[in-house]
């Protein structure tokens, strides 16, 4: 890949389409994790106002502190960075008491992961709505595209993808460019919705190199049958991913009445 030329092909389109849509600049949702970080750091390469906002729910400190680093390494570099914190936690737990709360349910744990993520969306887009901000979204191409790893009107809720035609290998090359800290580099990737240390490999069952590789097999026709031992798994650990969650990754379909009833 050829890096620098990708970060600048990027900039400039997220710059021209701001431009074009007459809108002050950008807001991202920071995680702590290297996709909000790249996509942050793009955005701040614009020069266009770029708002980082961080939502904890219960966060790890972890995550918290890399967020929090990386604010401060944007705003070192760029003047056009700007921050907020908005603790979500309360209004989390504010949910959870005025729902009837099923803890017997089996979906219980996914279900409120998914409303801390649909929280965080509204929030950006109350910020976004009062300063004139596109949402930036942070998605990667094996997420958006491959498996479906992202909430459905949470993080998925966005005006514009900069880095979801980039595989999660190449979101990482671009990082290494950015000089995006270490710390965020070598971190195990994870969504932070649960409250505890699942990474994104322990949920999906497959690292994103093995997704990377199974997404291009699939691409080029093959199928589970034409592998064996993790191969084999891996592919269908995809497959099942990419199947299970095309809901999400397709239009919303719309049915269309006959010409004839409309008349």
């Amino acid at each position: 890949m050829q890096t620098e030329k990708v970060v600048n092909h990027i900039v400039d389109w997220l710059k021209e389409y701001a431009t074009a849509a007459n809108m002050n600049g950008f807001i991202i949702g920071i995680s702590g994790g290297i996709d909000s970080a790249v996509t942050s750091a793009l955005c701040a390469k614009t020069g266009l106002r770029t708002l980082c906002v961080e939502m904890p729910i219960h966060q790890a400190l972890t995550q918290v502190s890399r967020g929090k680093d990386h604010i401060t390494f944007l705003k070192n570099h760029f003047a056009n960075v700007t921050n907020l914190e908005v603790d979500l936690t309360s209004v989390f737990e504010q949910f959870k008491e005025v729902v009837p709360f099923e803890d017997e349910n089996p979906n219980i744990d996914l279900s409120l992961a998914n409303t801390r993520a649909r929280l965080r969306m509204s929030t950006l887009y109350y910020f976004a709505g009062l300063h004139k901000y596109l949402v930036a979204g942070t998605g990667n191409k094996v997420e958006d595209f491959g498996v479906g790893f992202y909430t459905k009107y949470g993080d998925g809720g966005v005006d514009l993808s900069p880095i979801a035609d980039l595989m999660k290998s190449e979101v990482y090359e671009i990082g290494r460019y950015l000089n995006i800290s270490d710390d965020i580099l070598n971190a195990a990737p994870t969504d932070g919705l649960f409250g505890d240390s699942r990474s994104d490999e322990d949920q999906i069952g497959a690292s994103y190199d093995e997704l990377e590789w199974a997404m291009e097999r699939d691409r080029l026709g093959m199928n589970a049958e034409d592998y064996s031992g993790r191969e084999k798994e891996v592919f269908e650990i995809y497959k099942s991913r990419n199947k299970a969650n095309k809901h999400k990754m397709d239009p919303i379909p719309v049915c269309n009445i006959p010409f004839n009833l409309k008349n």
